[in-house]
């Protein structure tokens, strides 16, 4: 039978989990309703099941379940994820017998005669040397052999490989004769071993057995290349081999390549003829690292096999150690911590008593990441050797040589070497997180922890690329690492990479708590081309993650005038750097970056690393790509420099509470106001474009007399909008409330009209009453006020039953009171307050509006629920930590919507901390058990666990998905513009909606849309609307023109007269055009009804009289309903047929 192909996408996937779950159950018979399509189902098992005592071996696994994991659950899914990544034995026996196939060919490869290192005409033609030959004159004789030995080492051999790339690593032995004295000098061996590699992958290459024979570099290092082997045909991807050339034991003495020797003379290196007499050679740490890794590779195989052997927890811990460091990005390039490493740590703590032989792969796994959290490898180092040879390197040998010290067995070599110290932190950091969170019982720390995938653009508040890493040569001579350029063989992106991390980190201080890079690298390439040389890697990207107190610091203040320390700072700071007077009176070096509002603070840390990298390395500001803040061009509004509302909605706070102390005060009052609440988005900080302060400019509008009100004037542009901010002024209890609710609203509207007459007489405010609310105008802004009786939702809800009882029962009306009264000012008031602690959150929620509005889908969204899905970014940011600017803040927002299990999982937001962990399992009960009556998208807070309030009436099921599959295609497109710094990072295209998906499109009348400067896509010129600029001192004595947007009113009016015929779709910040989805439903033929004749026509198709709609007579319609404001109506009529 043909082998079962095997699932490979365990790691890719980042629902992979929600696959597994489903695997091995039978198919039922009877197929389930579309509205559960989805929905997990509990297992049903028989009474005899259900009740049969636990085996032995069930009572310990439990006992061990409950001890170690949190529910049974993660150790099932843990279980299934080693099922998933480790090789199963059919793939094992093909991997084995192509193994067996190259060792036959290696040994049959001939010699080949003794030349000149230089000398290299005996290589056939169109072959390349896989190393960057220079400078390319060195001495020294080379001839080839076959291998001595032939050694399967790595994880293959351990046990520990992973799908979904399979790698087999090889080792071939060079003979002793290859070598001679001195081949530690000046690169020789290196040539040597690129030769011996070149050789035998010409002869392979001949073979038919393979599919590809390319080189590529190990880890990402230049001094390394390796030979890649690919089966023929479909096996191509079971496997690849790869090929390591080291040299026999003994070749070399280990005394010579001692961290503090050197082995690469500067004269050589340099081109001269003779030495500079009396120079020191400086030591080269990394030259000779990289002689000592070959020579030791087989006696580390040793140390890992004891270690493994008869540890079935090792194989399984390094193997999840990998998945988890996959998923980071940290197994790959110069520098990562691959999964060698990760065996060598396991044997570390087994060698020293941390984990023991008994131990599970969750139990190795937690120990592992307990210590990377608290061990800091940049400062004390750890040795695996036993052995006290005084001639050994000691620890601080090591330390002086390299940033991140790990020993081997050996005692000689730096397994960590190429590592940075950054690269150690970001690992310690993301050790620390996820122990958290598997320590966390309210989140599925197996989907965070191994499941979702940790991009640099996602997991980092800012990204900037060098977008020429050619520039780093210049910043070497600039920097005189000549040293460091002869000790990594002339790869000056490694040579200045410490250097200018440390130059950053400390211009950054205490406004980063990180900053990382990606670890360089190189794709494979053909045995024809000549290797990539060090600009290849492309572009370097470097991740800043920000402190919240000091990110936004506008001063770095420095030492004082007379201080030594002060040169020191102003040779750092260079011009930037001047003396100021502080109010202390101390007169201090200080640099001032210029932030005019808060949109620019966020972007202090671009001022100072384009500086520093200027000033200290020469890379202009060409060459650096920040993308810290793009998306924010999105959200601004004004003159240059123009800001992103954050201001704005200060100053409206302001106001807002200048008007909550006056109507506290208010004298005159029947009954005093016991609270004022705020409720609108602006009053949260999350109104994508918050009001601004405005005064009506008299000429164009017509003046209504009697109540002191402007009116539009028809033959001028419509007027800018102006949006009434509600707000809730709730009144104290009393016994002359009455209990009918006909008699409160009226005694709501005498409120009404008494509050806007004594705040006219005590505040000389503008108000206009109305029977439900009163407008006043104060300080340029619009607020509703609302009276609200507490008792009046309970009174609604009262109900006389036919035997005179009297009970409560809920009904849209109460319910509704209910939402606007206590549901909005509780959400308005949390997240006010969580925006004191998360500065991103206001510009999260606000890009988010944007871009769903920005897809037509603005009406079919709740804008309260869009913010608790952007609060829950901050309040359970895991596996990321808490946005700090809004852009990444976003891109959390669409991975969010796309990863999220809406169907099988309540999303939960603990506002104010307010939900404990027997609330969260009540919730998850209450969720699964009624499931099928809730929303399809369910979010819960404190205040409302079982309704989801917020989500009861909008999004339907069509909308979630359609919005589903922009957020993923949008997340994708954007991450690549962000992370391609010589792309055109033209990032308003995910703003842009796609307008083929619908059937009608109606074009607008930019002059009658009064929020047309919110558009995305700005207009260069638009229409004046009215309005005189707000500083200008003007007293304003009439009402302005509130609420007006003549697109909303023709919507409403479109779906009160066709929404059983389409649906109507458009972007409310400006947008040009309604989308129109006609509705499969209604384009099937009716019976004929005289009363059912709206929109329908008669059809001519069979004998009985049946009634299909007129598109053509709606169509009409629509340009007849929007006279004025519709532009022309386009109809996509090969869309549709009747």
């Amino acid at each position: 039978m043909p082998e079962e192909p095997e699932r490979e996408e365990g790691l890719e996937g980042e629902e992979g989990d929600a696959s597994l779950s489903k695997e091995g159950r039978k198919p039922r018979a009877r197929k389930r309703s579309s509205a559960s399509e989805g929905i997990l189902q509990p297992v049903k098992l028989c009474k005899a099941e259900l009740y049969k005592p636990p085996t032995n071996e069930e009572l310990s696994r439990l006992k061990e379940t409950e001890n170690l994991f949190h529910s049974n659950l993660l150790r099932l899914q843990v279980e299934e994820l080693l099922k998933e990544v480790t090789l199963k034995e059919k793939r094992r026996q093909k991997i084995d017998s192509f193994l067996h196939e190259i060792n036959a060919l290696l040994s049959k490869i001939p010699e080949a005669p003794e030349r000149d290192i230089t000398d290299q005409s005996w290589l056939p033609k169109g072959l390349k040397v896989p190393l960057l030959q220079l400078p390319f004159v060195v001495k020294g004789k080379f001839r080839f052999l076959p291998p001595a030995e032939v050694k399967v080492v790595g994880s293959y051999l351990l046990g520990t490989c992973i799908k979904p790339e399979v790698n087999v690593d090889v080792a071939l032995v060079m003979p002793r004769e290859v070598f001679q004295d001195k081949d530690n000098l000046n690169q020789r061996y290196h040539r040597k071993r690129a030769l011996y590699l070149a050789h035998v992958a010409h002869h392979l290459a001949k073979k038919k057995l393979f599919g590809s024979v390319k080189f590529a570099y190990m880890n990402g290092n230049h001094f390394k290349p390796i030979v890649l082997l690919q089966p023929q045909g479909k096996d191509a991807k079971t496997v690849t081999v790869r090929l390591y050339a080291c040299p026999a034991q003994d070749v070399f003495k280990p005394s010579r390549l001692h961290p503090n020797k050197n082995n690469v003379r500067t004269a050589w290196f340099t081109e001269k003829d003779s030495p500079v007499t009396g120079a020191i050679e400086p030591p080269t740490p990394h030259y000779n690292n990289s002689i000592l890794w070959d020579l030791n590779m087989a006696s580390n195989l040793v140390f890992l096999s004891e270690a493994a052997s008869g540890f079935q927890g090792m194989r399984d811990g390094v193997c999840l150690l990998k998945v988890w460091l996959h998923q980071r990005e940290l197994d790959k390039g110069l520098g990562c911590f691959n999964g060698f490493l990760a065996s060598m740590l396991v044997g570390y703590l087994l060698a020293g008593n941390k984990i023991n032989k008994v131990m599970s792969g969750y139990q190795v796994l937690r120990n592992a990441l307990h210590f990377l959290a608290t061990t800091d490898l940049t400062t004390s180092g750890i040795n695996l050797s036993k052995n006290m040879d005084g001639t050994l390197p000691s620890l601080s040998d090591f330390h002086k040589a390299f940033q991140v010290v790990f020993v081997d067995p050996s005692g000689r070599v730096n397994l960590c070497a190429d590592m940075t110290a950054s690269t150690y932190k970001q690992i310690q950091l993301e050790a620390k997180r996820s122990m958290e969170i598997l320590d966390d019982k309210t989140v599925d720390g197996f989907q965070l922890v191994f499941m979702t995938h940790k991009p640099l653009i996602r997991t980092f508040d800012h990204v900037f690329h060098l977008r020429h890493v050619s520039k780093l040569q210049a910043a070497c001579k600039k920097m005189k690492l000549l040293n460091e350029l002869m000790d990594h063989g002339g790869n000056y992106v490694a040579a200045t990479l410490p250097f200018l991390l440390r130059l950053l980190e400390r211009g950054l201080g205490r406004r980063i708590v990180l900053l990382t890079h990606t670890l360089p690298q190189t794709p494979p390439w053909s045995i024809s081309e000549d290797p990539p040389k060090h600009r290849d890697i492309g572009s370097l990207s470097f991740g800043l993650l920000l402190s919240l107190d000091f990110a936004t610091s506008i001063l770095e203040r420095g030492p004082e005038a007379d201080r030594p320390e002060a040169v020191e700072f102003r040779q750092f700071w260079g011009p930037r750097s001047e003396l100021r007077r502080f109010q202390d009176g101390a007169i201090c070096e200080a640099v001032l970056w210029d932030a005019p509002n808060v949109s620019q603070k966020r972007l202090i840390p671009e001022q100072i690393i384009r500086h520093l990298l200027q000033l200290h390395m020469d890379i202009p500001d060409s060459s650096i790509c920040y993308t810290g803040a793009l998306l924010e061009s999105v959200i601004k509004m004004g003159r240059e420099p123009a800001g992103t509302g954050e201001e704005a909605m200060v100053s409206l706070i302001r106001s807002y509470d200048d008007l909550s102390r006056k109507l506290w005060n208010l004298e005159g009052l029947p009954l005093t106001v016991t609270s004022v609440q705020g409720a609108h988005p602006a009053l949260r900080y999350t109104d994508v474009f918050p009001p601004v302060p405005v005064n009506p400019d008299y000429a164009y509008h017509a003046r209504i007399k009697d109540c002191e009100s402007l009116l539009p004037l028809a033959e001028k542009p419509c007027p800018a909008y102006i949006a009434p901010m509600k707000v809730l002024c709730h009144m104290e209890g009393s016994g002359q409330w009455p209990q009918d609710k006909e008699a409160i609203k009226r005694i709501k509207a005498a409120f009404q009209l008494q509050l806007a007459e004594l705040l006219k007489q005590q505040h000389q405010l503008l108000c206009r009453p109305a029977p439900t609310h009163t407008d006043v105008f104060k300080d340029g802004y619009v607020f509703r006020l609302q009276v609200a009786y507490h008792r009046e939702p309970q009174i609604l809800k009262e109900v006389v039953t036919p035997e005179g009882m009297l009970k409560y029962q809920d009904n849209p009306e109460s319910q509704q009171l209910e939402l606007e009264t206590q549901h909005l000012p509780f959400l308005t008031s949390s997240l006010h307050g969580l925006q004191q602690q998360h500065p991103a959150f206001s510009g999260t929620s606000r890009l988010a509006k944007r871009w769903i509005s920005a897809q037509l889908l603005s009406d079919s969204l709740s804008e309260e629920c869009i913010d608790l899905v952007a609060a829950s970014l901050f309040l359970s940011p895991a596996p990321f930590t808490a946005p700090s600017s809004p852009q990444v803040g976003f891109l959390h927002f669409l991975h969010l919507l796309t990863t999220f299990d809406w169907k099988n999982s309540p999303l939960i937001v603990n506002l104010n901390g307010d939900l404990k962990d027997t609330d969260y399992v009540e919730i998850q009960n209450h969720f699964v058990a009624t499931r099928l009556q809730l929303p399809v998208m369910f979010i819960a807070t404190p205040r409302d666990q079982r309704n989801s309030v917020w989500t009861k009436e909008k999004p339907s099921a069509q909308i979630l998905q359609r919005l589903l599959v922009l957020a993923l295609e949008s997340l994708r497109v954007l991450e690549e513009q962000l992370m391609d710094p010589l792309g055109s990072q033209d990032i308003k295209m995910v703003f842009r909606p796609p307008l083929d998906f619908y059937d009608v499109l109606i074009h607008l009348n930019p002059k009658q849309i009064p929020r047309h400067l919110e558009a995305v896509d700005k207009p260069v010129m638009s229409f004046s609307r009215g309005m005189i600029k707000s500083d200008a001192v003007v007293k304003t004595l009439s009402f302005p023109v509130v609420d007006y947007d003549p697109v909303q009113c023709y919507l409403q009016e479109l779906q009160e007269a066709f929404s059983e015929f389409a649906l109507f779709f458009y972007d409310k910040y400006g947008g040009e055009v309604i989308g129109v989805l006609w509705k499969p439903s209604a384009f099937e033929p009716q019976p004929f009804k005289v009363s059912n004749m709206r929109g329908r026509m008669m059809s001519s198709v069979g004998t009985d009289p049946l009634t299909v709609p007129n598109v053509q007579a709606i169509l009409e319609d629509f340009g007849i309903l929007g006279e004025g404001l519709v532009k022309s109506v386009e109809a996509r009529t090969e869309k549709w047929s009747i």
